[in-house]
């Protein structure tokens, strides 16, 4: 029904590259910046350092932003939302944004439900306790 069955789905580890020294000075951040010294160990890639991004962490272009299910998550934030999905339902499923009230989103779902959308978070703010 989503994606292609001989196409394995496969998220590879997640690696998290964080800027050189950033553990060692409160002033420079995690955020990754490349290294452009002449002398920086990173840069030369040197056995023990930390590892800079490339193309291998990179996944399948064809799998690339899909769910175990196969499909592509589409933030919705209105009913009017549902309507964007309705040509697509095969490939793009429906993510009711956290902000919407749980009256608001008992009417997405059943207007999800008419227009054969499949919402991932169906069950978020709906069900009460018992």
């Amino acid at each position: 029904m989503a994606a292609k069955p001989h196409i394995p789905i496969v998220k590879k580890r997640r690696a998290h590259f964080n800027r050189h020294q950033s553990d060692r000075f409160k002033c420079v951040k995690p955020n990754w910046r490349k290294p452009k010294g002449i002398d920086n160990a990173v840069r030369r890639r040197f056995k023990g350092q930390a590892p800079m991004p490339n193309i291998g962490y990179g996944s399948n272009k064809k799998t690339r932003h899909m769910n175990p299910a196969g499909y592509k998550q589409f933030l919705v934030n209105n009913s009017r939302d549902l309507d964007l999905l309705l040509m697509h339902s095969k490939s793009w499923a429906a993510v009711i944004s956290h902000s919407v009230s749980a009256r608001k989103r008992v009417e997405m779902l059943a207007k999800a439900k008419q227009l054969g959308v499949k919402v991932i978070n169906n069950k978020a703010r709906v069900t009460t306790e018992s």
